[in-house]
């Protein structure tokens, strides 16, 4: 079987891993805001490492299967940028920012950076 027959495969579970971390992390970064103590806890916080190297994976297979560049490809440059963005961000919403105010901002900031990256990747354009 040829890497280009796992295309379609690879794709859904892209965007299935997209949607998933996208969605736990909402979730756990709500709650965090809210004072709640489980977002951090070891198993949300491993569980949401495996599912984001799978995203990781499937997207470097994606890559792979496509012969794409992202260096290359304009659309895939500002993904892998907010990519950057969107994982600083979050990381100082859910933990690293001292004050509530800033951790907000963080988290808004980081959905921003989510949502432009599913619009880029569903548009393919800037």
């Amino acid at each position: 079987m040829a890497l280009v027959d796992w295309y379609l495969p690879l794709k859904q579970a892209h965007v299935g891993l997209v949607l998933l971390s996208g969605s736990l992390f909402a979730l756990r970064g709500l709650a965090a805001l809210a004072g709640a103590g489980w977002p951090n806890a070891a198993i949300l916080r491993r569980s949401s490492v495996v599912i984001d190297t799978a995203l990781l994976a499937a997207a470097v297979l994606l890559l792979v299967t496509l012969d794409l560049n992202p260096l290359l490809t304009p659309w895939l440059r500002v993904k892998l940028v907010l990519l950057v963005a969107y994982i600083v961000l979050g990381t100082l919403a859910l933990r690293r920012a001292r004050s509530v105010p800033v951790r907000w901002l963080c988290y808004v900031a980081a959905i921003a950076c989510f949502l432009t990256m599913y619009q880029v990747a569903t548009n393919k354009t800037l």
